[in-house]
């Protein structure tokens, strides 16, 4: 009956997930209009500090960070629900495409209906720079470590050890002062280690049984390699979808085809380059977490086993890649809050939400150029992204436009065009 209390709560987190586009720098964004600003679930320091933990962890972050908001709300159940609804949508929509992935024609028309999705997902991503910046940097020394985490990210956005090293540099950079006092009185948090104890176990299960399939050529041994891969890939890759992709695609594709590697497992799940390719694209342009791109590989490396494989390839790369995120956050978070207690943790914080700030702002200016913006070209299509960027920072920053509404509105701009 306490789940039922929840339910606008829940109402709201799958609104976000039909309408949260641009990767986990463009979800902070959304999630300060709709979880800060509209709901008030949290406040903007605690998302801001929300989000900096689960940037030190491997998995995905925006996911994370948005499980946390229902930990807090209602507990370990909540945050389940809460992040079963948040993948939902991008997982299903990623499977089907991976049975409908042959027919390329409305694979282009999709890529035209979001034309201006990654632009609008810019400016989202702006709005949570400027918001941050009003709340973390107020400083010399969280100015000094704000511009010198936008630097970085915009040079090795793509680097995966980026933003924690970030992170970690900035929370040490801070505890040079003692003017923050942490304080007394908080109240520990009760460690409970059943999360850290299943994480470690399905780790070694996986790799064994993985392993024990392939040697033994069990029936459907796919299924369990799949598992293991997609299990790894959750527990152990730092930087998001960026780095998640790649190794991926060097898991699937590059490794399926050398001679070496086929010699020795003639049966290794491979993916179509072009196919997986093509998923890459198409995860970018659908609202939810990057990471649902594992349902639609899950389904594409399981293609050739017939459609009931394939439909167990997308539950299982939608599920194993998830897993890991939701057992360390919820392990790793009670043990953060009773690190705060001390002046080293807690003087960190002011430099780590500071060089927040500044992987927001050099994730601004990356996007920008990687979206190949250049008005000197005279192009019509890179002064309407500019407008676009432009026009959905103004909204987000000066007017109370619901964040789908401004989605919505960019789909209908790219249908027009």
């Amino acid at each position: 009956m306490k789940l039922l209390r929840h339910i606008p709560f829940l109402k709201t987190v799958f609104l976000y997930s039909i309408t949260a586009f641009g990767g986990p720098q463009g979800h902070m964004g959304m999630m300060i209009k709709t979880f800060v600003h509209k709901r008030r679930d949290v406040t903007e320091e605690e998302l801001i500090e929300y989000n900096a933990f689960c940037n030190l962890l491997p998995g995905a972050s925006s996911t994370q960070t948005l499980t946390l908001i229902g930990y807090k709300r209602g507990g370990i159940l909540l945050a389940i629900f809460t992040l079963l609804i948040w993948i939902f949508p991008a997982c299903l929509l990623m499977s089907l495409f991976s049975f409908f992935i042959s027919y390329s024609n409305e694979y282009l028309e999709l890529n035209k209906l979001f034309l201006f999705i990654r632009p609008m997902a810019v400016g989202f991503i702006a709005f949570s720079a400027c918001r941050m910046y009003k709340i973390a940097v107020h400083n010399l020394i969280t100015r000094i470590i704000m511009v010198v985490a936008t630097i970085c990210t915009f040079y090795f956005f793509k680097t995966p050890w980026i933003f924690p090293s970030l992170i970690v540099a900035a929370g040490i950079a801070t505890n040079f002062s003692s003017k923050r006092i942490p304080q007394k009185g908080v109240r520990s948090k009760k460690i409970k280690w059943g999360n850290m104890l299943i994480f470690i176990a399905l780790f070694i299960i996986a790799g064994y049984l993985s392993e024990a399939a392939r040697k033994n050529e069990w029936k459907h041994r796919s299924a369990y390699n799949l598992f293991e891969n997609f299990y790894r890939f959750g527990s152990l890759v730092f930087g998001g979808g960026d780095v998640l992709i790649p190794l991926m695609y060097e898991q699937y594709v590059s490794r399926s085809e050398n001679p070496q590697v086929i010699k020795k497992n003639p049966r290794i799940l491979k993916a179509d380059k072009a196919d997986f390719l093509t998923g890459s694209g198409i995860v970018r342009a659908i609202p939810g977490p990057v990471f649902s791109i594992c349902a639609y590989t899950g389904g594409l490396v399981m293609r050739s086993r017939g459609p009931n494989m394939q439909l167990l390839g997308c539950i299982i790369g939608a599920v194993a890649i998830f897993l890991p995120s939701i057992l360390l956050v919820l392990f790793f978070f009670p043990v953060w809050q009773n690190l705060q207690k001390y002046a080293i943790i807690y003087r960190s914080l002011e430099g780590i939400n500071a060089a927040i700030t500044g992987i927001m702002t050099g994730a601004t200016f990356y996007l920008m150029k990687d979206i190949s913006i250049d008005i000197m070209q005279g192009r019509a299509l890179n002064i309407l992204n500019v407008a676009v960027i432009a026009i959905t920072l103004f909204l987000l920053l000066k007017t109370r436009i619901p964040s789908p509404v401004i989605v919505i509105g960019c789909i209908l701009l790219g249908w027009i065009f």
